[in-house]
């Protein structure tokens, strides 16, 4: 990558019905970006805790990623968004990251780390997918993808920055609640100090879900932060930042996981 890539956080809100949201990501006021982030099932909703997915999961090669493929084309740059995948179980569907330029899909990741915490059960509607950390190459940027609740699982992360991955995208569905906005700014922080990389996270607005779509350098400095509202913002991830950052702080090349970690020793305190 030559120069800073432009990211586009479009912190927008999905409905329950598939052909709604094509629409309204036909109609999507978006400004010139190199990657534009949409929110994870942008293609349908979660909804209900009690609603069947199956019905509107499509495949990668459906209405949706035609659509959103479309909309790169039109638009320029490279688009990620979340939909609703069939799976092997039609009854449980894969929550699914698709990433795609006017050419077509270029990368899909499924949710590993399945949304059962806060009251809710995600895995009785959906099947987690295979624990394979995905990364895209976006104008030559290595691009790690993550899905909302795996923010809480930072050897997922962890895993991507084995390969020194410069961003990660994080789309989201982060349900509100107390203490959630709280957790999603500390958490995404956290990626970015400890990874020393960009982490791009982009949720659904209020009143249903959080907002705060954020950008977080790798230093953990915010370079731009939504409220809770429907929003557009804009960022740079800038590589030169990114080797300066990791120059003053080599934590990755430090790291001593080369083995697993032994079990740990108990030392019984007398008295």
């Amino acid at each position: 990558m030559s120069g800073p890539l432009t990211l586009a956080l479009v912190q927008v809100a999905s409905a329950q019905d598939p052909a709604e949201n094509r629409e309204r990501l036909a109609h999507l006021d978006v400004p010139p970006a190199d990657l534009v982030v949409l929110p994870e099932v942008f293609q349908r909703d979660l909804g209900r805790p009690d609603e069947e997915l199956g019905p509107d999961a499509e495949d990668l090669d459906g209405p949706f990623v035609e659509a959103l493929t479309a909309r790169a084309a039109d638009h320029g740059g490279t688009w990620v968004a979340g939909m609703i995948e069939r799976s092997h179980d039609a009854q449980h569907p894969f929550n699914t990251l698709v990433v795609v330029d006017g050419d077509g899909l270029q990368a899909s990741y499924r949710k590993i780390h399945l949304y059962d915490s806060f009251g809710y059960k995600e895995s009785d509607r959906l099947v987690a997918g295979e624990r394979t950390p995905v990364q895209v190459d976006v104008g030559g940027l290595r691009v790690g993808l993550m899905t909302c609740y795996d923010l809480r699982f930072p050897e997922l992360a962890r895993e991507l920055s084995r390969d020194a991955v410069p961003l990660l995208v994080v789309p989201a569905a982060w349900v509100a609640g107390p203490r959630k906005v709280h957790h999603w700014r500390t958490m995404v922080t956290a990626r970015a100090i400890e990874n020393v990389a960009y982490v791009a996270a982009v949720g659904q607005p209020a009143p249903r879900y959080t907002g705060h779509s954020m950008l977080v350098d790798p230093r953990g400095d915010v370079v731009v932060e939504a409220g809770d509202a429907d929003a557009v913002v804009v960022g740079e991830v800038s590589t030169a930042l990114v080797d300066e950052a990791r120059a003053e702080n080599p934590s990755l090349l430090n790291r001593r996981d080369d083995a697993p970690w032994p079990s740990a020793r108990v030392h019984a305190v007398q008295g």
